[in-house]
């Protein structure tokens, strides 16, 4: 099978772009055909080429909504997928997967769109929810399928009327294994807290400080990991927390797993997400998690059991559930032998990858059914 990825920029690593470069580089090694259009140059296209994933480099595929821009971003598309004759596209995220299947649908073929997180979300104010839900209704008109990457993400669409059920198929995101090397020992004290997200209001790295500056009569310290346009302003923030010798900026790790075999809680404080790959990294090293109870994060971690999870934006309720593990070295090691296991059971790359070509048969099928007989 030939199979185009789209995704939309090169500039900023997240979960949609290592999604895209892990599946791509596992259906190579399957023995298909995998090729990734992404918009620009940047650290994304480092990581596909350190992969082995081709990739070509779209001109005017951008984050920002251009009417002009966006309709040569179609036409590139359709430039590229003429010459490249795909059996399969898939798009991930609002961008790629509005121009992308705009331009499957002019040529024919089959797509599959993976929102990571609808736009129609909690993530957006009212009046811009309600446009992204009318144009994401529109657009599911043009696809075969939906993979949501949760089950929140299907109820979402199916309260927002965005697509039927028929239409929409739930692959959870999976992980790689790493070697035992990279476990954690949960049960150590001094305690290491760890964050991975992003420096943007997502992941709402203010609620996590604010709620360790009520803590500081516990033996803690904190590493966050990431980059962005907020880190400057957390910087600022936690010395005037008065956290500065406790918080440690590590900055953007491709890999993080090292850094998490050394924590022994993991604590993510978003306001918005759709299937965080964080926590699921924090899980397989073995670590209980902190979180708030945001998108599909209840669907990785079970309360009371692999963790604690405490409403979003809520500093107080979040430090409460950090003074809980802090404080209890048994808990730590339960919960995170528990995440562990959860890990092993539910969320192994292997799993989301057999999921996604099932997914791929079908619209397969249901296409071939559809195509009229040479």
């Amino acid at each position: 099978m030939k199979i185009v990825y789209i995704i939309t920029r090169a500039d900023a690593v997240g979960g949609a772009s290592i999604h895209v470069r892990d599946m791509a580089r596992a259906m190579r090694e399957r023995g298909h055909e995998a090729t990734v259009l992404v918009g620009g140059r940047g650290p994304v296209t480092d990581q596909l080429e350190a992969a082995g994933v081709p990739f070509e480099s779209l001109r005017w595929l951008r984050r920002q909504v251009n009417p002009l821009r966006d309709a040569l971003a179609v036409v590139e598309i359709m430039r590229v997928l003429r010459r490249l004759q795909p059996d399969l596209v898939s798009t991930h995220t609002a961008k790629a997967g509005s121009v992308g299947r705009a331009a499957t649908r002019l040529l024919g073929l089959p797509v599959i769109y993976t929102p990571h997180g609808w736009p129609a979300g909690e993530r957006m104010g009212r009046k811009a929810r309600a446009v992204f839900a009318l144009v994401e209704r529109i657009m599911a008109r043009w696809c075969d399928a939906i993979i949501c990457v949760c089950d929140y993400e299907r109820r979402l669409a199916l309260d927002k009327g965005i697509a039927g059920g028929e239409k929409l198929f739930v692959v959870r995101n999976g992980v790689r294994d790493v070697s035992t090397d990279f476990r954690c020992t949960p049960e150590q004290a001094p305690v290491r807290i760890c964050s991975v997200g992003r420096f943007d209001d997502p992941k709402d790295q203010r609620t996590l400080l604010e709620a360790l500056a009520t803590l500081r009569d516990l033996d803690w310290s904190l590493d966050l990991v990431g980059d962005g346009p907020r880190q400057e302003e957390m910087r600022s923030l936690a010395r005037a927390l008065g956290l500065g010798e406790r918080v440690r900026f590590c900055g953007y790790l491709a890999d993080p797993s090292g850094l998490l075999a050394q924590a022994q809680v993991f604590a993510l404080s978003s306001r918005s997400e759709a299937f965080p790959r964080s926590i699921l990294e924090a899980m397989r090293a073995g670590l209980p998690v902190v979180a708030t109870d945001v998108g599909g994060v209840g669907e990785a971690v079970t309360p009371e059991v692999t963790g604690l999870l405490a409403p979003a934006g809520d500093a107080p309720a979040l430090a409460l559930a950090l003074r809980r593990l802090v404080e209890s070295a048994p808990l730590r090691r339960s919960m995170g032998d528990a995440a562990r296991a959860a890990y092993e059971h539910s969320f192994r790359f292997e799993t989301m990858a057999d999921l996604t070509m099932q997914v791929y048969a079908t619209v397969q099928s249901r296409t071939a059914r559809l195509r009229p007989p040479a």
